[in-house]
């Protein structure tokens, strides 16, 4: 993994994505995770019925408690892996709409970028994979609901690394949280 503080001499802008500002692919995204989330949650259906969580006032309250902690814990991770990359120094916020990490001094390759986008959803995804399934049945809709809002939630990261993958392995990512600027030579 590659990443750099100092753009190289002959680099330039060659795209900019920015989930805050671009409504239209904001909304993409918004509505993309939102389907994506639906799906996981009819699937548990038919894993768990839901009514082992009728008249239980507990497990709603941790599923609550739980998923602000998943929205630091996700972001976190990122993090983790910016500093694993090479990163020097990690930027966190909350635009209102999206909760971020990032960086105004590092650039990131195609491939460092890729693995920090992706990491919260594959070692979120395994946690709660993992949990839904050793954990008692009354508790499986908590960790599920988490797993559709860790597969919802990550739907952002899953488009940027979409939209790079065609991009040329030479690209250089600086990723300030919800603003991405590539840049390529």
């Amino acid at each position: 993994m590659k990443t750099v503080h100092v753009l190289p001499d002959g680099y330039h802008k060659t795209l900019e994505i920015n989930l805050q500002k671009d409504k239209k692919t904001a909304m993409h995204v918004q509505v993309g995770g939102g389907i994506a989330m639906l799906v996981i949650l009819l699937l548990g259906l038919l894993i768990v019925p839901i009514r082992v969580m009728k008249g239980q006032i507990l497990p709603w309250l941790v599923l609550l408690a739980g998923y602000i902690a998943y929205i630091v814990l996700h972001e976190l991770t990122h993090a983790a892996v910016m500093k694993l990359a090479g990163g020097k120094k990690v930027e966190f916020g909350f635009t209102g709409m999206y909760a971020y990490a990032g960086s105004h001094e590092d650039y990131f390759s195609q491939k460092a970028h890729r693995i920090i986008a992706l990491a919260p959803l594959l070692v979120w995804g395994i946690v709660f994979g993992v949990l839904a399934f050793v954990l008692p049945q009354e508790w499986f809709w908590v960790v599920w609901f988490l797993q559709a809002g860790n597969i919802g939630g990550s739907w952002g990261d899953l488009y940027v690394t979409a939209k790079l993958a065609r991009m040329p392995h030479s690209i250089l990512i600086l990723d300030t949280g919800v603003d991405m600027t590539v840049y390529d030579c």
